[in-house]
């Protein structure tokens, strides 16, 4: 253990080294990182923290996430400091290409998940937790620095009960009271009683400290890593810019790196460091996660005189396949009935995490567990991923292999009216970079997607229908993340209909109808919409005179516009909900939306109708 004097050098480097890297960078955020300084560095080296520096992936590691990510600078100086990076290295803060960027990514081989967006590495950090108590079954414990003015973030109360509820005594937060937020007093300031009634009240253990004491700090720890049968938060009073006097506890300082004159006056202040000191963290245990036997999963089976709806394909898939995934694990939020994951929890228990009506820590959730190497199927409805929308982008920041399955889609889902109805989720998860975003329109799709998305290399997006759809496809299919199926094709084909999921049996019928009056046209399973065939769609635009796209979804953001981006120049016609929907049989609200398959034949038939081909629809792109 390095004694309080040794602490109290690591500490006054870790301040200097805040001070000119930022200074250097001219931007960052160094009075949000001296305040916690001596937090973390009594933690790091203070003999509670366990950390092998030259394993990062060692399994048993202890792991640390900065909510507070703002204090990037405490961050990398402290992994100076306990030898990790080279001082010199730390002069690359904030520049163009350097894994020290402004708010931390997975880029920094000692972070585990992008933060900055405030609100979210206690999620992250119960993610961890879990994984180490339920899943690996390893004595690592995972610690959350918290800034207070996050604590207003409702995504924070989320974690807490949860955390509570799953009685995690392996997580400990570290509340950094400052006082001060980006623009004056946090809605506490210093009152640290109101901090502890509130994290108390939702089952925590509670630590009050002075955060600038080492023997508090390190004290503090030592009672956190005892506690039993619950997590411990360590609330700590501190001051904003602690160590530079004349931006101690001064409000307007906030994100602000000082100038060449203020820096050497800070410098000066804090006197002659030694740049050769180093913290040393303590060593972990040696141990490896629990192995988890694979195998190979059972075969599907589905009858053709039998509907079945896709979301209850899912649940089926999802406890078919686990033995083939065995690094699996699942969450939903308190509608497991529904979505039908309800299905691998019979099975496989021990690898489902309930989260309740909080989908926000959900996500964050499954970004901890991902950067344990486990592949989370996150579902809800789809309406309710909108809520999560900051936790899924950051999930994509830090690079996470996670699959999203939203259930209820459309105006399809018929009675429940528009609250419950997704209409912007296909919208929302074509916004994310490399994510693949898939879209089933029978049990058979579903299961292969399903193992698509438990292979996919990142984020995806699975969008299950409510009611009972017919088997299209045989066992046997392949459906490959880019491509898509054409159901329907001639040599004379007017027309195609492009469509997923409960759209695509409108197309279907509609083809039916058409074929009946001497019309043929070609229809498309555009079942990945993203990435989105380009290759099938460019072909169908130059044969057929036409493409109609028919999406349960608003048009915005969707489908449609998936296929316009795919192939500019062609004649389009995007038919997609377009007025605000409401309670009514499925069938109605298709009607009323002009997505059914009597709109599909009367769209068809007006560009039959048209005299010549160059003349171009509203529509046309």
């Amino acid at each position: 253990m390095n004694s309080i004097e040794r602490l109290s050098e690591i500490a006054r480097l870790v301040r200097h080294d805040i001070l000119v890297v930022t200074s250097r960078a001219g931007s960052g955020h160094p009075t949000s990182s001296l305040s916690a300084v001596d937090l973390m560095v009594g933690l790091l080296f203070g003999g509670g923290f366990r950390y092998d520096v030259d394993r990062p992936e060692h399994p048993n590691n202890d792991r640390l996430v900065f909510s507070k990510g703002h204090a990037s600078p405490l961050l990398y100086a402290l992994w100076s400091a306990a030898g990790a990076l080279r001082r010199d290295a730390l002069f690359s803060y904030r520049s163009f290409g350097s894994p020290l960027e402004g708010h931390p990514t997975p880029r920094f081989p000692y972070v585990d998940a992008a933060t900055g967006s405030l609100g979210q590495g206690l999620s992250v950090g119960l993610g961890l937790a879990l994984n180490a108590r339920f899943l690996d079954r390893l004595p690592y414990r995972t610690f959350v620095l918290l800034g207070d003015s996050e604590m207003a973030e409702g995504s924070q109360w989320e974690a807490l009960q949860i955390a509570a509820h799953y009685e995690l005594d392996n997580l400990i937060g570290i509340l950094d009271v400052n006082r001060l937020g980006q623009r004056g007093e946090t809605l506490y300031g210093h009152d640290l009683d109101a901090y502890e009634r509130r994290v108390s009240a939702f089952g925590w253990e509670t630590i009050l400290i002075d955060g600038h004491s080492f023997t508090e700090i390190t004290e503090a720890c030592r009672r956190a890593l005892e506690v039993l049968g619950r997590p411990a938060m360590i609330i700590a009073k501190t001051l904003k810019g602690k160590g530079v006097s004349f931006i101690e506890d001064r409000d307007g300082w906030h994100g602000k790196a000082l100038g060449k004159e203020d820096l050497d006056r800070a410098l000066k202040e804090l006197g002659p460091v030694d740049t050769s000191v180093r913290g040393v963290p303590a060593p972990p245990d040696d141990l490896a996660p629990e192995a988890v036997a694979g195998g190979n999963p059972e075969e599907m089976s589905y009858s053709k005189d039998a509907p079945v709806a896709t979301r209850t394909a899912f649940g089926n898939a999802l406890a078919r396949l686990y033995p083939r995934y065995p690094d699996i694990v699942c969450l939903d939020a308190e509608v497991s009935n529904s979505t039908k994951t309800a299905v691998f929890k019979e099975r496989r228990p021990e690898r489902f995490f309930e989260m309740y009506v909080a989908e926000q820590n959900m996500v964050g959730v499954a970004l901890g567990l991902a950067s344990r190497h486990k592949i989370p199927f996150v579902s809800t409805f789809a309406a309710f991923f909108t809520r999560a929308f900051d936790q899924i982008r950051m999930s994509r920041y830090s690079d996470a292999r996670i699959a999203f399955v939203g259930s209820h889609a459309g105006v399809s889902i018929g009675p429940d009216g528009p609250s419950q109805m997704g209409l912007e989720d296909l919208a929302m998860f074509r916004t994310l970079p490399g994510a693949a975003v898939l879209y089933p329109a029978d049990p058979v799709s579903t299961e292969r997607l399903v193992e698509e998305a438990a292979r996919w290399e990142g984020i995806s997006y699975l969008r299950t229908t409510r009611g009972k759809t017919p088997v299209i496809y045989d066992p046997g299919e392949d459906f490959p993340v880019g491509g898509s199926k054409i159901l329907r094709q001639s040599g004379n084909d007017a027309a195609t209909v492009v469509a997923a999921g409960i759209t695509l049996h409108e197309a279907l019928a509609a083809a039916d109808r058409l074929a009946e009056e001497g019309i043929a046209v070609r229809v498309i399973d555009l079942y990945s919409v993203k990435p989105v065939d380009r290759d099938t769609l460019r072909r169908a635009a130059e044969e057929t005179r036409a493409l109609v796209t028919v999406e349960d979804h608003y048009a915005e953001g969707g489908l449609g516009e998936a296929v316009a981006a795919a192939v500019p120049g062609a004649r389009l016609h995007i038919l997609a909900v377009r007025k605000t929907p409401r309670s009514g049989r499925p069938e109605e609200l298709l009607d009323d939306q002009d997505i059914s398959r009597g709109a599909i034949v009367e769209t068809v038939k007006a560009i039959v109708a048209r005299p010549g081909d160059d003349e171009e629809s509203e529509e046309s792109v």
